[in-house]
């Protein structure tokens, strides 16, 4: 664990409530060399309404996640996450770990377990450092 961890994932729990979302709400933050070059949280894309799940409760087929918003955000940003780690309350799922491979990201820190563990097994596969932290 490195010295920083804790308070990188404390700050992508504060930022994970500015998502809409009712059912779960997740944050993410990219940092390089010791700054935040991107943040993220889960919701619809720009444009869209601010409404995560349907009236039955069901999360939308085209709500992003957390990971995917930090990403796409750096990308804009013109800033490279090559080398960065990604701070994420949530453990990635598989969408997301392919993401994360393709931004060379090399560290991801992610605080809780999520039921599917797809998305982590990628991310060991392909070397990416992968730590639970508490």
């Amino acid at each position: 664990m490195e010295k920083f961890d804790h308070s990188y994932l404390q700050m992508a729990a504060i930022w994970a409530q500015n998502s809409y979302c009712k059912r779960r709400k997740v944050g993410a933050l990219i940092v390089k060399d010791r700054m935040i070059i991107s943040d993220g949280y889960n919701g619809t894309p720009s444009g869209f309404e601010n409404i995560c799940e349907d009236e039955t409760g069901v999360t939308k087929p085209y709500v992003l996640h957390a990971e995917a918003n930090a990403i796409t955000k750096v990308a804009k940003s013109g800033n490279s996450s090559k080398g960065a780690t990604l701070y994420v309350t949530a453990s990635p799922c598989l969408e997301c770990a392919k993401l994360i491979i393709q931004a060379g990201i090399t560290r991801v820190v992610y605080k809780d377990e999520y039921r599917l563990t797809d998305g982590v097994d990628l991310l060991r596969k392909a070397g990416i450092e992968v730590e639970k932290v508490d």
